[in-house]
């Protein structure tokens, strides 16, 4: 047509469209979900750096900042079984180019005197989760490259990415579930790139796909679960589209052989970290992942959960509508395609990389339900080993006339996941251990020098490195008390509090307002309470009857109680 156009579109079998009037509004709403996308994306940079206050689980802290901030920072922190030469089951690759990088940066900071107090809880929390952030619009540009190849909206897939809870709040924090959904996408970029070669188009960076799914499989073995359908398309294109055995044999040989340099690489930076002394013994974590998570009795100390908790819980809880709307399709489309999985390409004689998308592409469909059964054969399953099947989903969803009619259901399913999951689960915790880093920091401490012994009880683990203090400061002690019983934690305190003789000395108790009723048990009183607001703890959830009375901020509250000296048995 004319470049005004103004002309109509002639589109095989003769029939002329005009496409004027279409080309205004779909300019017009291109516009809009641009303007959409960028607002937010600049939220998800914000909202990082505010910070979020919600605490999703441990693992966050504890398979990349603790491990990093005793190492490099020499900070009090606690060490999680799995970094133990005794029985590593994590490699020490990734922490060290994330949080271990932000570290060395602040540290380095602080010691050229261009920032004196670069070293506080605040850069401990927000610097590594800022990169993670970076690097989740790894997401954003795979989505953006993938979306014309499977048949899907661009700007529509980028707005249901970035609106997605699971993208603000569990893509811009430290798990290795976020470093595997962003290996996952650029997986998905490289399977779906491809050169003309003729006729036929051939793929690219078989050494790149090598790479990447080695690396996959030492940050979490499980990443194989959600390779495994990108591989098989992979080497399905490079069959389909070579007709040399020689063209073939040097693609696979390219994937083997970078996957084993890879390899190489993870090994002897593992050995080399988790090895003192001698370099007898290669240390191949995954294998010891593999080893502890194959044994049905280890998983029980985690938790056990049905087989079908991914599909008919964790993944409504992550993806909402999008889920139940995948498993609707998938019911019409899988059981026509499940055994032509294969034949798909075989039968398409069209130009390469066209599928049929009329009614949603069969084999993005494969991409999300394929991991999600693998991954239900274990019996330990939580939400967020699911958080890399947003990238196939939301290519899915984005297909023409797809999910519209669900936007306001959408909106409000990602709003009240951002506000329970990004401010209220645990809400209290980080907040909690940012105030007793200044008091334990404050010019009056450091002047006196005094003992603070810090008791956590009902909450998640603390992360020690954010209470900032050095290991040779053997002034503070921490004691997690998890979810005790009250028989256990009565003694305790009242252990405690029998002992507290010393003028200089303090005892903090952290405790949710739903448990307090079990301290006032103890026979011990207290000097000084703060409430930090707001924290809800679903171990230990508020009951309904008392939020709907006066006392909601207190239930929805953490509590820090300063133990008075001159303690009265009750």
């Amino acid at each position: 047509w004319d470049t005004d156009g103004s002309q109509p579109l002639v589109v095989p079998g003769g029939v002329s469209v005009s496409v004027q009037g279409a080309v205004e509004p779909w300019a017009g709403a291109a516009m809009v979900a641009r303007a959409l996308w960028a607002l937010l994306a600049a939220l998800r940079a914000g909202w990082c750096l505010l910070p979020q206050s919600g605490y999703l689980h441990p693992d966050e802290f504890f398979q990349a900042p603790e491990v990093m901030a005793g190492d490099i920072l020499n900070l009090q922190v606690y060490y999680p079984w799995e970094f133990l030469s005794s029985s590593p089951c994590r490699t020490i690759v990734f922490p060290l180019m994330t949080s271990g990088v932000t570290y060395w940066v602040i540290k380095s900071l602080q010691q050229l005197d261009i920032c004196s107090s670069c070293i506080n809880s605040y850069t401990l929390l927000v610097s590594p989760r800022l990169l993670f952030t970076i690097f989740s619009f790894i997401l954003d540009y795979s989505v953006y490259q993938l979306a014309p190849f499977w048949g899907a909206d661009p700007w529509k897939a980028l707005v249901l990415l970035a609106g997605s809870y699971v993208t603000l709040v569990f893509y811009t924090r430290t798990f290795t579930n976020t470093l595997e959904g962003l290996l996952f996408a650029l997986l998905m970029v490289l399977v779906s790139s491809r050169k003309s070669s003729g006729s036929s188009a051939e793929p690219t960076s078989s050494s790149l796909i090598g790479v990447i799914t080695t690396a996959g499989f030492f940050n979490r073995p499980t990443f194989l679960a959600f390779a495994l359908m990108p591989l098989l398309y992979w080497a399905g294109l490079i069959v389909d589209s070579q007709k040399s055995i020689k063209t073939l044999i040097n693609h696979f040989l390219k994937f083997i052989l970078c996957a084993c340099f890879t390899a190489s690489v993870f090994i002897t930076a593992d050995t080399f970290y988790f090895t003192s002394v001698s370099l007898d013994n290669l240390y191949i974590t995954p294998f010891n992942f593999l080893s502890y998570n194959l044994n049905p009795l280890n998983l029980a100390l985690h938790g056990t959960h049905p087989r079908v908790t991914h599909f008919t819980v964790n993944g409504v809880m992550l993806f909402g509508i999008l889920h139940i709307l995948a498993i609707s399709a998938g019911f019409k489309m899988l059981k026509k395609y499940v055994h032509q999985l294969m034949l798909v390409r075989w039968c398409y004689r069209g130009p390469p990389g066209l599928l049929v998308h009329s009614e949603g592409s069969p084999t993005l469909l494969l991409f999300y339900f394929v991991p999600l059964a693998f991954l239900s054969l274990f019996s330990h399953q939580e939400p967020r080993f699911l958080i890399p099947l947003i990238l196939p989903l939301v290519l899915f969803s984005a297909s023409p006339n797809r999910a519209v009619k669900w936007k306001l259901l959408i909106v409000l399913f990602n709003l009240l996941g951002a506000l329970l999951f990004g401010c209220l689960h645990q809400g209290g915790l980080i907040p909690c251990l940012f105030h007793l880093e200044q008091l334990i920091h404050s010019p009056a401490s450091s002047s006196h020098p005094q003992h603070y012994t810090l008791l956590f009880a009902h909450t998640y683990m603390p992360p020690r490195s954010l209470l900032n203090i050095k290991k040779t400061d053997v002034h503070v002690e921490v004691i997690d008390m998890a979810g005790a019983g009250e028989e256990t934690l009565c003694q305790t305190v009242e252990q405690r509090a029998s002992n507290f003789t010393c003028s200089d000395c303090h005892i903090f108790i952290i405790i949710p307002g739903t448990v307090t009723a079990t301290i006032t048990k103890c026979g011990v009183s207290f000097k000084n309470e703060t409430l930090i607001f707001p924290h809800l703890s679903m171990e230990d959830p508020p009951q309904i009857p008392v939020l709907s009375s006066g006392n909601w901020r207190s239930q929805l509250g953490l509590y820090i109680l300063e133990l008075n000296r001159d303690h009265q048995n009750l």
